[in-house]
């Protein structure tokens, strides 16, 4: 243990030679007009990044093998409970590496300010082919990133908002409501019987896997909560930008690119019309979601800045993604059992998106629900016959 410790750490100290801007602080600076605050990272007045290793009686099997995701998982990743504000004395950026019985878990958390979970995964993945690295020397080391960093050159601040300055009156905390946490596995035909079905019911063949998936988890969680059919739900997706700005950029560029494509629809219109239905509203939604669509959205919240957008009512919200590269992090054990996320975000109708363990095209969701809701979902039989616990 004692030698996996020192090489994290020293692998950590590597890679942060090019991901810098994770070992800074956030900070803010007063406009010389004092008319608003400038947000920017200080690398220099900054202790670095966190290293934290914790023991726990608890094994690999307590874990995974529960039905539910133990709440005991949270506490694995540093920074619990954190919120916005907290982040000019905390690190952004935190390594926890929690000793069980019979295995290690590695909890990495990021200020998302910072990164997106492309970035964040990006980063993950090049600890991890640093500390797997033969190369004797640091500048070898870091030559040898296959997906380094790219960091957009910027002038002046990084962002300016018409905010009081930031204080402890201004971070507030409450308490969420309990949710159930469960991890949901679709195998790689289940999948592909989902697209075949979505795509047969539209008479097109344009409907992807994941737009099929989530369609039916979004209807399936809105029949859980047993909605007047005159509501209106939203499914949100987490869609990266990147690739659909004008021109495009690259895919190992830092940072936050991302933003919600929302489809809005009556209750009873999507449980009444067929699964395909919504899988192509949601198509549709990911078509428009061009570089004129995301440049008006950033314009429109920039005139009228908010942050409690995500926090809505009836709402199905597709985080992360299957396409990220979450079991290509080994660090000299071999490919992880399982990957498991913290509390940020967890919110009713959250759902996180993994690559199944096995590959081939299969998707692990992690579902997040009031107890009332889970349970409601459990007993669906559409959903269970085409899923398996994971």
């Amino acid at each position: 243990m004692e030698t996996l410790l020192q090489k994290l750490k020293d692998s950590l100290a590597t890679t942060l030679v090019q991901f810098y801007p994770l070992a800074g602080r956030l900070s803010t600076w007063k406009t010389d007009d004092a008319s608003s605050y400038s947000v920017f990272v200080d690398c220099n007045n900054s202790p670095g990044a966190g290293f934290i290793h914790a023991k726990s009686n608890l094994s690999v099997g307590d874990i995974v093998g529960s039905k539910y995701v133990p709440l005991v998982v949270q506490s694995f990743f540093d920074h619990h409970k954190a919120v916005s504000g907290e982040d000019h004395t905390m690190s952004l950026l935190s390594i926890k590496v929690t000793e069980l019985i019979d295995g290690v878990f590695v909890g990495l958390s990021m200020n998302h300010a910072l990164g997106d979970g492309s970035s964040f995964w990006q980063f993950f993945n090049s600890l991890s082919e640093i500390f797997n690295s033969q190369e004797e020397t640091i500048s070898n080391k870091l030559l040898c990133l296959k997906n380094p960093p790219i960091f957009r050159e910027v002038s002046g601040p990084i962002c300016r908002f018409p905010f009081t300055q930031p204080d402890d009156e201004s971070i507030h905390r409450t308490e969420p409501p309990v949710l159930k946490e469960r991890m949901f596995h679709f195998s790689s035909e289940k999948m592909r019987s989902l697209k075949l079905k979505a795509n047969q019911e539209c008479g097109t063949t344009t409907i992807s896997s994941f737009q099929s998936l989530s369609a039916f988890v979004w209807r399936s969680i809105t029949r859980a909560r047993r909605l007047p059919n005159d509501q209106e739900t939203t499914c949100r997706l987490a869609a990266g930008n990147r690739s659909r700005m004008d021109p495009p950029l690259a895919k190992n560029y830092f940072g936050v690119y991302i933003s919600l494509v929302k489809t809005t629809a009556k209750v009873g219109n999507l449980l009444e019309n067929e699964f395909g239905w919504a899988a192509l509203k949601l198509h549709q939604g990911v078509v428009e979601h061009t570089d004129k669509k995301i440049s008006s959205d950033m314009e429109q919240w920039l005139k009228s800045p908010s942050n409690n957008r995500f926090f809505d009512t009836n709402v199905v919200h597709m985080g992360s993604s299957p396409w990220f590269n979450k079991y290509g992090s080994e660090f000299g054990m071999g490919k992880a059992v399982a990957v498991r996320s913290g509390y940020g975000n967890k919110v009713d109708g959250k759902v996180s998106a993994y690559p199944g363990r096995e590959g081939g095209g299969s998707i692990d969701l992690e579902v997040c629900l009031l107890p009332e809701f889970m349970e409601a979902l459990e007993s669906d039989q559409e959903f269970m016959s085409l899923v398996s616990s994971s």
